[in-house]
């Protein structure tokens, strides 16, 4: 394959690359999602699994996507189809390439409107808006006003949900029309480093939180630790915990969606990807380990009991970060400074992983068909907001949910598999081995070679035929589904098909536009 001579964007440090790649992958997941699945799946007893999970399958994905978009990069390629021809050849990877926009472009569409609830609440916490809704019964009906679920003495409209997504999804058009040094890397550069100063702040205030209630002395932060870490070995064969562990694994390093991908295409030829993944690796896993499982479940124990913790885990991420720790923050000194950080703090982390997650179809727009990256903003910014309308109006008809579950769970776990076959089976292992130490400054441990080639694939497709077994029949023909809500289901698996469809006529579309003699996208 021929190199593509035609100049692009470059990341400006390597900080800055590892930073922004960092951004990608702290997300809502580490400080919501990881502590309801380390909740509901036995604190400790997860977490064996969990670090188990990050080295046969989270760090070799990660070194996987970063060779996988460099190699593309270097052709002329930052999106999913042009990177899997450059590896194949065959006409078909283009197609198949395609997840690779598909499913960050739909996660998107549904995550910056979640984003501008973080945006939102910490506007809330700042003014006192929900302080006097002191229980968690009605912390939720205030959510479920905001998000016009129900009118209630709280929100009667929807406008300021409306309002809040507006300003949240401008400023996505406005750092991503900036491009990938001036606007990505920049805000990474500013929002990373924030972002941990907020969450040790929240994590030394949980920990000093001591016992709120003296004749409960056992609820307290501490006891919350020790559920998080002190291991339970008879939950090793339990294997809901280990399937739950490696999914954690799959949002918390964004692996999957083809952002990783993305990001690594605007390095340069030798750039180290080994130590780069296992940098954002480890920062992503200090920021979910160390701060977001310092922050919500401690907290919640200390003020809620274990018991009343875990009941918390199991009704979602939303009960945890949305309706628990508000009340919380109305029983502590300075609880309206400590919610607008926490709020904050999740609003820089969704920000920084939405970006990301937007930036495939800005490159494919970009590059395939030389669109100005001002005008592929305005393009990309468009779709989303189109698309987000029926996820904000049938909320509680369970649209957004379908779109997580066909983007945000199945596809990252088909485009994952697609990934790794093409690199180690079609590629070839000892091509993509010497492409991944390339400009590597410590190489790459020999197991990993095994690992990547044999288990990390089997790991997938194991996940994949077990979702076929005991999932597929029921999740198809909805049978979970309420018969009021099939319709809206319905219209997000359309909506889903018809952008998939759009897709692969953009792609073709690109192809036949092609007049390189090499014949590359």
């Amino acid at each position: 394959m021929e190199e593509n001579n035609n100049k692009r964007e470059e990341w400006g440090t390597k900080v800055g690359l590892v930073l922004a790649l960092a951004g990608n992958a702290i997300g809502l997941g580490n400080f919501l999602r990881f502590p309801v699945q380390a909740a509901e799946n036995g604190g400790g007893a997860f977490m064996i699994p969990y670090f188990i999970s990050l080295i046969l399958l989270g760090i070799p994905l990660m070194w996987v996507e970063l060779t996988i978009g460099r190699f593309g990069g270097n052709r002329g390629h930052g999106s999913m189809p042009g990177m899997f021809y450059s590896m194949w050849g065959n006409r078909w990877s283009k197609y198949i390439g395609i997840l690779g926009i598909f499913i960050p472009l739909i996660i998107t569409i549904y995550y910056t409107y979640i984003e501008s609830w973080t945006l939102a609440f910490s506007f809330f916490s700042l003014t006192g808006k929900y302080f006097g809704a002191e229980s968690r019964e009605s912390m939720g009906a205030f959510l479920r006003g905001f998000q016009g679920v129900e009118s209630n003495q709280y929100f009667s409209n929807l406008a300021p949900a409306l309002i809040f997504f507006l300003i949240t999804i401008s400023v996505n058009i406005y750092i991503i029309s900036k491009g990938v040094s001036k606007g990505i890397e920049r805000l990474a550069n500013i929002a990373m480093p924030l972002l941990f100063i907020m969450a040790i702040a929240i994590a030394i205030r949980v920990l000093t939180f001591g016992a709120p209630d003296p004749s409960y002395p056992e609820n307290n932060p501490i006891a919350g630790l020790g559920f998080i870490w002190n291991p339970d070995f008879s939950q090793l064969t339990n294997g809901t915990v280990w399937l739950a562990a490696s999914g954690q694994i799959f949002f918390t390093l964004s692996l999957g969606m083809g952002a990783i991908a993305t990001y690594a295409s605007y390095m340069k030829k030798d750039d180290d990807v080994a130590t780069t993944g296992i940098a954002t690796a480890s920062t992503n896993e200090f920021a979910e380990v160390i701060l977001g499982g310092t922050i919500a479940i401690p907290a919640a124990v200390a003020f809620f009991g274990l018991t009343g913790a875990q009941e918390i885990a199991k009704g979602g991420a939303f009960n945890l970060g949305f309706q628990s720790l508000p009340v919380i923050f109305q029983k502590i000194p300075f609880g309206q400074l400590f919610g607008f950080i926490w709020f904050l703090l999740l609003f820089f982390a969704a920000l920084t992983s939405s970006v990301a997650m937007s930036q495939p179809a800005m490159a494919f727009l970009q590059e395939e068909f030389r669109i100005p990256k001002e005008r592929a903003a305005v393009i990309v910014g468009l779709i989303l907001f189109i698309c987000c309308v029926p996820v904000i109006f049938f909320l509680k008809h369970g649209f957004l949910d379908e779109l997580d579950y066909w983007a945000g769970t199945f596809g990252l776990v088909l485009c994952a598999l697609f990934e790794v076959i093409i690199f180690a089976w079609i590629f070839r292992m000892d091509r993509g081995w010497e492409e991944l130490n390339r400009g590597a400054t410590t190489k790459v441990p020999k197991i990993f070679f095994y690992i990547i080639k044999y288990i990390t694939p089997m790991f997938l497709f194991i996940v994949l035929v077990t979702w076929f077994y005991q999932n597929a029949i029921d999740v198809l023909f909805m049978k979970n589904i309420a018969s009021s809500d099939k319709l809206y289901v319905w219209g997000a698996r359309i909506m889903m098909a018809t952008i998939f469809i759009g897709l692969a006529y953009l792609v073709r579309k690109s192809w036949r536009m092609k007049k390189s003699p090499s014949g590359v996208l």
